[in-house]
């Protein structure tokens, strides 16, 4: 069976299929079907606080890695993706990565600030909360990135991922909601900053960490992603609010994070916009961030900085903005590749080639080899 190369044809598969997996396990759990109830009681499984036995509660490493394990596996995996932060960059990878990373995460912010300011930074239109427009529109998916940009674009554009790793993880939403006034505390911070600036650390102080460590920014994510489905209820992907809100932030997030990185290359005087449209996508791993912020909640409501009553609402969007990011990774996953090939066919008509590192150098030698032959 060919179940890797089944699930590697769904865009962010990796991360989207298990999660359904999960969400579709516990679906069936809190239905409490009698004969699954009766079976697990036959076999010793201790019930529940409210009385009802569930496959995923049955304890041992099952619970613990299945159902209980999500900010666990979550923490793993940002430790190795901070271990991949190579932080020996060119100069214009180190560009292109900065200017790149830095509007995207403007333009996710500003419209997360605007639409809750305009609607309700919990609940908005369409069901959209702050939290999940912040997450799925800083953060993009790094392989489709490369892919993208290796096939359309140049070295230094492919350079930028070194850089664009950065916003891999909750920091930037978890800044942005500080900005926004949300109280969380500094430690909230270092708690999930922590594990990355150490894979960062080790990763940069010796390679062979690094290789070592490179198998696990994507071995864990399968299993994270099933141990935060167990906490969804499948019925949420069917939710027509859901669906048509993670569409909508699909659509922000290629047309308004996309134009934004276009404009901010075209200001710096970049000739190919390929890099910009390449990064206009959703990460799978952003399908986290809304757990991660709801942990980083606990922290600020356990030093008395932010009320049982607020932490509880992070932790109460923790479903549907994780199903709203998912549809959002799915559906960038589908735009971006069209995004660049637009992209990359405008400026073509225009002379620009994506592949050319340097414009102006190529135009100077054409010039030099047109006057050459002419004389000759």
């Amino acid at each position: 069976m060919k179940i890797k190369q089944t699930i590697d044809r769904v865009p962010g598969g990796l991360m989207v299929v298990p999660l359904l997996a999960g969400a579709l396990f516990n679906t069936i759990d809190q239905l409490h079907l009698p004969f699954i109830m009766d079976l697990l009681k036959s076999l010793g499984v201790a019930p529940n606080e409210d009385g009802n036995y569930e496959f995923m509660k049955i304890g041992g490493f099952t619970q613990a890695l299945f159902k209980d394990g999500a900010s666990t596996l979550c923490a793993l995996f940002l430790f190795c993706a901070g271990s991949q932060m190579n932080l020996r960059v060119g100069g214009k990878a180190l560009k292109k990565g900065v200017l790149l990373t830095s509007s995207k995460y403007l333009a996710g912010f500003a419209i997360g600030m605007i639409w809750g300011i305009l609607s309700d930074p919990v609940h908005g239109f369409l069901g959209l909360s702050t939290m999940a427009i912040i997450a799925a529109m800083t953060n993009g998916n790094g392989g489709m990135f490369a892919a993208l940009t290796g096939q359309y674009g140049n070295r230094s554009d492919v350079g930028a991922t070194a850089i664009l790793s950065l916003n891999d993880g909750p920091f930037f939403t978890l800044m942005a909601l500080g900005m926004m006034g949300a109280n969380f505390p500094l430690i909230a911070f270092i708690a999930v900053l922590l594990p990355i600036l150490i894979g960062m650390l080790l990763g940069n102080l010796d390679h062979e960490i690094r290789n070592f460590l490179a198998a696990g920014e994507t071995l864990v994510i399968p299993f994270f992603a099933f141990a935060l489905g167990a906490g969804m209820n499948l019925a949420s992907f069917f939710n027509p609010e859901v669906v048509g809100a993670g569409v909508v932030l699909a659509l922000m997030t290629v047309l308004i994070s996309g134009g934004t990185m276009a404009l901010t290359f075209k200001l710096f005087r970049e000739k190919s916009i390929i890099a910009p449209w390449a990064e206009a996508s959703t990460a799978g791993n952003a399908v986290a961030t809304p757990a991660a912020i709801a942990a980083a909640a606990t922290v600020a409501s356990g030093s008395g900085l932010m009320s049982a009553a607020d932490a509880e609402v992070y932790h109460g969007l923790v479903a549907i903005a994780s199903a709203q990011i998912s549809i959002s990774t799915i559906t960038t996953a589908f735009l971006v590749p069209i995004a660049v090939i637009l992209a990359d066919k405008y400026q073509r008509r225009r002379g620009i080639d994506g592949k050319v590192e340097f414009h102006n150098e190529v135009q100077t030698s054409e010039v030099k080899t047109s006057i050459e032959e002419n004389l000759g």
